[in-house]
């Protein structure tokens, strides 16, 4: 009997996933870094759980993981084994926040307001971009603290969390977030309202206007970075302990004072000029320099700037990219000098790794698509001290995902 080459190297990646780690197509990194896909992490979830729209990933002083999510996306088919008596074996929908091992247990979890970004510090609490940025403690699940935000909205602005959702046992939500048009403003706010708005919160206005895109901490300095997505997107830096705001800036390290109100001023079009403001779904990371990498997902952008705002750089990503954007979730590689940057591109499906000096690409981890090792909607990016990455994704792929080092 003759066995085919497909057939053949299909049942031996099945024998050695095994023994070790089976590496699927598109799984493994191009350039000078290398990755294997963990098929092994994480383990099943327990009870049933269901994980949502993955909106924030940490890795903690432990190397353990806190993975943050959006349960109210899960359809009513999909919460079955709620229903009083259950009409299917699964699903039940997860608690908002989970914390894994690294060997890809559960060992901990607390049900807090959805959000958007979050981080963990070296003493356990969590910072969670929510409406706001809230502090909790992650033994307990209990609120210590929020940073500051207006008390209203801008018209027609989406989203943004920090509400109760009741949960009704088998009813779930519309799916996943971005992929159905009822989650979209129905019609266009009026400009006379919207002129109003932000004449009475101008971009000086010391607290959260908008949403949370990104939270990161400065511990030495004691400071707290969120990314508050109004007027295209702000750098706002908070004082960890009092919550007190300090100081902030805008795209090019622009004062907050001289950011315009302007649309047009961060009209963008791929391949076109850098609009002279951010443009969406801002988010950053601090590297141990002391330097600020932002990116400017919708823009195709990193910025790079001092802690005071000073602006140094700017890196081009996939200019060609459309809608969603190629910039997104920043990291760092884990040695002292943080050679490379790790960008998490939604749109085009896998990992970019950069020069962290230049910007150069230098090669990419995954592509689209729903096997293990691939993403679909690539959304969340992490690494921990001995350079393992993480990921999680929104639209339907919902998971987290581990890629390990090839030494």
């Amino acid at each position: 009997m003759t066995i085919s080459k497909k057939v053949f190297s299909g049942a031996l990646c099945g024998v050695l996933s095994l023994l070790f780690l089976c590496i699927p197509n598109g799984a493994q990194s191009q350039g000078p870094l290398k990755f294997q896909f963990d098929p092994n992490w994480p383990k099943p979830l327990p009870n049933h759980w269901k994980l949502g729209g993955i909106s924030g990933l940490a890795v903690d002083r432990d190397d353990n993981v806190w993975v943050l999510n959006r349960p109210s996306e899960l359809r009513d088919f999909e919460l079955r084994a709620e229903l009083n008596p259950p009409t299917a074996e699964c699903c039940i929908r997860a608690p908002f926040m989970i914390h894994f091992d690294k060997e890809g247990n559960v060992i901990g979890s607390f049900d807090e307001p959805e959000g958007h970004g979050m981080v963990v510090d070296s003493k356990g609490f969590a910072y969670i971009g929510q409406d706001t940025v809230r502090k909790y403690d992650t033994s307990t699940g209990k609120l210590v603290g929020e940073t500051p935000r207006a008390p209203e909205k801008e018209p027609g602005a989406v989203g943004g969390g920090g509400a109760a959702r009741p949960r009704i046992p088998g009813k779930g939500g519309p799916g996943p977030i971005n992929t159905v048009p009822i989650l979209r403003a129905p019609t266009k706010p009026d400009p006379a309202a919207i002129a109003a708005f932000r004449a009475k919160y101008p971009p000086t206005t010391p607290m959260i206007v908008g949403g949370i895109e990104e939270v990161r901490l400065d511990e030495p300095a004691r400071e707290l970075y969120a990314t508050d997505n109004y007027l295209g997107g702000r750098v706002m830096v908070f004082d960890m302990d009092t919550s007190a705001f300090k100081r902030g800036w805008g795209a090019y390290g622009k004062p907050l004072s001289e950011m315009s109100t302007t649309d047009a001023d961060r009209a963008y079009v791929p391949n076109g000029p850098m609009p002279k403001e951010f443009r969406g779904h801002l988010t950053l990371n601090i590297s141990n320099d002391g330097l600020v990498y932002i990116a400017d997902r919708a823009a195709n952008r990193i910025q790079v700037t001092t802690k005071e705002g000073k602006f140094l750089k700017e890196f081009i990503l996939a200019p060609s990219t459309g809608e969603g954007g190629s910039t997104g979730g920043v990291a760092f590689s884990p040695d002292k000098r943080q050679k490379y940057l790790y960008i998490a591109d939604i749109t085009n499906g896998h990992i970019w790794f950069l020069n962290r000096d230049n910007g150069a690409v230098v090669g990419t981890l995954g592509s689209m698509g729903q096997n293990g090792g691939q993403f679909f909607g690539l959304h969340m990016i992490a690494v921990d001290s001995k350079g393992d990455i993480y990921t999680g994704e929104v639209w339907n792929g919902e998971r987290v995902q581990r890629f390990v080092p090839v030494k």
